[in-house]
């Protein structure tokens, strides 16, 4: 009987896991908000309904202490790994033209206007698409 509960354990278990491991976020390319490494997994805080990635455990306390600081680099984060849809201008929050699209790490990210995309593509990581 106990291998009985110990079996239906670790296939709840099991599937439980899967369904957590379903919504696995792709991190690679991903930098880290406050330094600009590569993030790991297990350096991860909750952010706006989604999860902030970092390189080190000391990066998500810089991050807490100020968090407007790295917020732009942080909310790129969140569109880059699938958790948020950009579905209004990053800068203004008005109606997207798709004319505007720019490439930011990797990511096509577009803009109610000219005036705010030459605002972005001044960053080095923007190219035109």
């Amino acid at each position: 009987m106990k291998r009985f509960i110990a079996l239906i354990a670790t296939v709840a278990f099991i599937a439980t896991a899967s369904l957590y491991g379903a919504e696995k976020v792709k991190l690679d390319g991903v930098k880290c908000p406050v330094s600009g490494k590569a993030v790991k997994a297990e350096h991860a805080v909750a952010y706006k309904g989604g999860k902030a990635y970092f390189c080190c455990p000391n990066c998500p306390k810089a991050f807490a202490k100020d968090t407007a600081k790295f917020a732009a680099k942080a909310n790129h984060q969140l569109y880059r790994t699938g958790q948020f849809t950009l579905v209004a201008c990053p800068l203004t929050k008005k109606t997207l033209n798709t004319a505007t699209k720019v490439e930011i790490g990797g990511k096509a990210v577009a803009f109610c206007c000219n005036g705010c995309k030459g605002k972005v593509t001044k960053a080095e990581e923007v190219t035109s698409s």
